[in-house]
C-alpha cells in the first residue's frame, strides 16, 4: 500500500509554526474521517436493522405460513395442495429465516463492532487528547508570558524559581501531551484504513457465508477477491503495530533528553556552547509593537530566516511573512526597562528597526551572531557554515598573535622585541597592502594601546587630577584632547551642511599618519568586538560643515563631541565594506593622534568625499581670508603714507606762510641776519626751525 504520512514527533518540543500547519492539516483530515465515518456507520447500521428487519419478517412469514392450516376461510378453507405447498414453503422459509438470523449475528460481529469501535473509541480518544492538548497549549503561553514580564529591575529569587517552575512544567505537559496527540493522529492514518476495510470484509464475508448455502459459485467468485483484502488488511495491521512500537520508542527517548529543555534558563555552556557559525536561525521571539507615543506591547511570534531575509509567522498562518532585509543591516544587545535578552536590528538605510527578546542569552547570542553572518552575505557562498567559522576564527587570531608574525617583526627590529601587538589578520575579502608588509605593526598602533568602545560625553566626565583643576577654574576638560577655546560655535553661515547617521565603533590612539593606520585600526577594533563578544554601538549624527565635525546625539540634539576641522590628518573608508569609514584626528594642544572609527547608513566613500570637500572649502576660505587680510594691511599702509605726506605738505605751507608774515612785518637792521638780495634768511623748515622762527619774531619786535 502506499506511504502513509505522518506527523513528526521529533518537532513537538519545538512546536514552529510548520509543525502546527501540519498539525492542522492532521485534524482536517480527521474531522473528515469523522463525518465520513459518521455517515458510513449510519449507512452500515440501515443494513444492520434491514437486515434484522429482514431476519425478522422472514421468521413472521414462516410462522404464517405454517398458520395457514388454523385459518378459517369461508371459501375454499380445505385445499391440501395449497396447505402442503405453503408448508414447504413456509420449512424453506424457515430455514431461510434461521439464515438470515445467522447473518445478522455475522453482520453485528464483523460489520458493526469494527465501525464502532471506531467511532466510539478511536475518534473519541482523539478529541480528547485534542481538548487536552489545547489546554496545555494555553497553560504554556500563560507561563512563558509570566516568565517574560519578569520585572530587570525588582528581580525577585522566589517570583523566578516560580515562574520557571510553571514554564517547566507547562511545557513538559505541553510535549508529552503533543507527541502522544501526534502518536494518536499516525496511528489514525492506519486505523483509518482498517476501519473502513474491515466492516466491508465482514459484511461480505457474512454475505458470502449466506449465500454459500445456495450458491457455491457466487463463494468461488469472490473468494480470491476476498482473501486478497483480507490479506492487505493483515499487513497493514502490522505495520501498524510495527510503527506505534516506534513512536512509543521515540516518546520516551525524548522525554528523557528533552528535560534539560523545558526550562527557560541557559543551558551549561561547556555541554551547550553558543554557536556562532549559524547563517540560519528560527525559534520564537518576543516582538515590540509601538501602540502609543510611549507606550508599546510585546507579542510572541516564530520568526525564522530565510535566505538575506528576517521572517515571522503567527501561528494558524500557512506562510510568514517578511520582517526586514537582513543585508548589510546591523544587530546589536540593547538594554530594555522591563525585559532581558533584547537586542536590536536595524535595517541598511536606518529607516526601519525592531526590537526582539529571545528566551535566554545563549539564545540571545545566538540570534546575533546569525543576523550578523547574514548581514556580511556569508549565506551566498556554498559552505556558509566553514565560511562563517573561518570568520569567527580570523577575529580569535586577529587578537591572538601568530608565531611566524612575531618571528617576523622581531627580526625587523634591532633591539630586544617587546611582546607582539595584536591584529594580525586582515579582514574577510580585503587583502593586507603592500606597506603593511613591511611597515612595523608598532610604528602603526602603540602597544599597549586601549581600545574605547563607547562615546565619552563631556556631561559624564569626572573631575579629577588635571581635569579637576580646570573644573574649578570654570572650563570643562575634554577627554579627547580638544580644549574649550577650540570648542567655539560654528559660524552660521557655513556653505556645507551635511548630515549622516553613523554608529561609533571605537576608537584608539595611533603612531602615524600612513595611510594604512585606519585600516589596521579597523581591524583591530573589530577583532576586539568579535572576540569581546561587544555587539552595542553608539549611534549618532554625523554633522560635516566648513569649520568642524560634531557628533550629536539623535534624541536629544546635544553635541557629544566636536573635532575642529584643521584637527583631522586623514579620512578613509575601508576597501571591501564601504559602510566603515575612520579619520585621524590631531589637536595642536596634543601631540597624540587618534583614530575614530564608525559604521554608516550610507557609503563610507561619501562621508570621506564630504570631509575632504569641507577641508578644501575651509583651505580656499582661510587663504581667501588672509588674501583679505593681506588687502587690507596694504591699504592701511597706503592711507597711513597718504597721511604722513599730507602732514608734511602742511607744515611746509605753514612755514611758507609764517615766513610771509614776518618778512612783512620786519624791516632791515644790523642785527637781522639778511641775505645779499634783501631777503630773510629761513632757518630750516622743519619742526625745529618752526620753533625757531616763532621764537626770534618776539625778539625781533623787542629790537623795533
Amino acid at each position: 500500500m502506499p506511504g502513509i504520512e505522518k506527523l513528526p514527533i521529533e518537532e513537538t518540543l519545538e512546536d514552529s509554526p510548520q509543525t502546527r500547519s501540519l498539525l492542522g492539516v492532521f485534524e482536517e483530515d480527521t474531522a473528515a474521517i469523522s463525518n465520513y465515518c459518521a455517515q458510513l456507520y449510519q449507512a452500515m447500521h440501515r443494513i444492520y436493522d434491514a437486515q434484522n428487519e429482514l431476519s425478522a419478517a422472514t421468521h413472521l412469514t414462516s410462522r404464517l405460513l405454517k398458520e395457514y392450516d388454523k385459518q378459517r376461510f369461508p371459501l375454499g378453507g380445505d385445499d391440501e395442495v395449497m396447505s402442503s405447498t405453503l408448508q414447504q414453503f413456509a420449512k424453506v422459509i424457515d430455514e431461510l429465516s434461521s439464515c438470515h438470523a445467522v447473518l445478522s449475528t455475522q453482520l453485528a460481529d464483523a460489520m458493526m463492532f469494527p465501525i464502532t469501535q471506531f467511532k466510539e473509541r478511536d475518534l473519541k480518544e482523539i478529541l480528547t487528547l485534542k481538548e487536552v492538548f489545547q489546554i496545555s497549549s494555553d497553560d504554556h503561553d500563560m507561563a512563558i508570558n509570566r516568565y517574560s514580564r519578569l520585572s530587570k529591575r525588582r528581580d525577585n529569587d522566589k517570583a523566578r524559581a516560580e515562574a520557571v517552575e510553571d514554564v517547566y512544567t507547562a511545557r513538559k505537559k505541553q510535549h508529552q501531551t503533543m507527541m502522544h496527540y501526534f502518536c494518536s493522529l499516525n496511528t489514525l492514518q492506519y486505523k483509518k484504513k482498517t476501519a473502513l476495510l474491515e466492516p466491508l470484509l465482514g459484511y461480505m464475508q457474512a454475505q458470502i457465508s449466506f449465500f454459500k448455502l445456495g450458491s457455491e459459485n457466487l463463494t468461488q467468485q469472490w473468494e480470491e477477491f476476498l482473501g486478497t483484502i483480507g490479506a492487505s488488511v493483515q499487513n497493514v495491521r502490522r505495520e501498524m503495530e510495527e510503527e506505534v512500537g516506534q513512536m512509543q520508542e521515540t516518546i520516551q527517548q525524548m522525554e528523557t533528553t528533552s528535560d534539560p529543555l523545558y526550562a527557560p534558563c541557559d543551558p551549561d555552556p561547556v555541554h551547550s556552547p553558543v554557536s556562532r557559525n549559524l547563517t540560519r536561525k528560527q525559534g520564537y521571539l518576543f516582538i515590540r509593537n509601538k501602540t502609543g507615543l510611549v507606550s508599546s506591547s510585546w507579542e510572541r511570534q516564530y520568526f525564522f530566516t530565510q535566505g538575506g531575509n528576517l521572517m515571522q509567522q503567527a501561528r494558524g498562518e500557512v506562510a510568514g511573512g517578511l520582517v526586514m532585509d537582513l543585508d548589510n543591516s546591523s544587530v546589536m544587545a540593547v538594554d530594555s526597562d522591563d525585559r532581558r535578552f533584547c537586542f536590536q536590528v536595524t535595517a541598511f538605510d536606518g529607516k526601519k528597526a525592531v526590537t526582539l527578546q529571545a528566551e535566554s542569552r545563549k539564545d540571545c547570542d545566538e540570534w546575533i551572531s546569525t543576523i550578523n553572518n547574514i548581514s556580511r552575505r556569508i549565506y551566498l557562498s556554498e559552505n556558509a557554515e566553514e565560511l562563517a567559522a573561518r570568520v569567527n576564527q580570523t577575529a580569535l587570531e586577529a587578537v591572538t598573535p601568530s608565531p611566524s608574525f612575531q618571528q617576523r617583526h622581531e627580526s625587523m627590529r634591532p633591539s630586544k622585541a617587546r611582546p607582539a601587538r595584536a591584529s594580525s589578520i586582515t579582514s574577510v575579502g580585503s587583502e593586507p597592502s603592500p606597506a603593511l608588509s613591511v611597515l612595523s605593526l608598532d610604528a602603526l598602533v602603540a602597544p599597549d594601546t586601549p581600545i574605547q568602545f563607547d562615546i565619552i560625553s563631556p556631561v559624564t566626565e569626572e573631575s579629577e587630577g588635571p581635569q579637576r583643576t580646570s573644573a574649578q577654574s570654570g572650563r570643562r576638560s575634554n577627554p579627547f584632547g580638544e580644549s574649550g577655546d577650540e570648542a567655539s560655535e560654528d559660524s552660521e553661515d557655513s556653505i556645507l551642511h551635511q548630515l549622516f547617521i553613523v554608529r561609533f565603533l571605537g576608537s584608539m590612539e595611533v603612531r602615524t599618519d600612513s595611510a594604512d593606520v585606519i585600516s589596521e585600526t579597523m581591524r583591530q577594533i573589530l577583532a576586539a568586538r568579535a572576540i569581546h563578544n561587544i555587539f552595542r554601538m553608539t549611534e549618532s549624527h554625523l554633522l560635516v560643515t566648513c569649520d568642524c565635525l560634531k557628533l550629536i546625539d539623535p534624541q536629544t540634539q546635544v553635541t557629544r563631541l566636536r573635532f575642529p576641522l584643521s584637527s583631522v590628518l586623514q579620512c578613509q573608508s575601508h576597501q571591501d565594506n564601504k559602510r566603515l569609514f575612520g579619520f585621524v584626528l590631531q589637536t595642536h594642544r596634543d601631540p597624540r593622534s587618534i583614530c575614530y572609527i564608525f559604521e554608516s547608513n550610507n557609503d563610507g566613500e561619501k562621508i570621506s568625499d564630504s570631509i575632504g570637500l569641507a577641508k578644501q572649502i575651509a583651505f580656499h576660505s582661510e587663504m581667501d581670508r588672509k588674501a583679505v587680510e593681506k588687502r587690507k594691511e596694504e591699504d592701511k599702509a597706503k592711507e597711513k603714507q597718504q597721511e604722513e605726506l599730507s602732514k608734511q605738505r602742511q607744515i611746509e605751507k605753514d612755514l611758507e606762510e609764517q615766513s610771509r608774515l614776518i618778512a612783512a612785518s620786519s624791516r632791515p637792521s644790523a642785527t637781522t641776519p639778511s641775505s645779499t638780495d634783501g631777503h630773510f634768511l629761513v632757518l630750516g623748515q622743519s619742526e625745529n626751525g618752526e620753533e625757531a622762527a616763532q621764537g626770534e619774531a618776539p625778539k625781533q619786535e623787542s629790537d623795533a
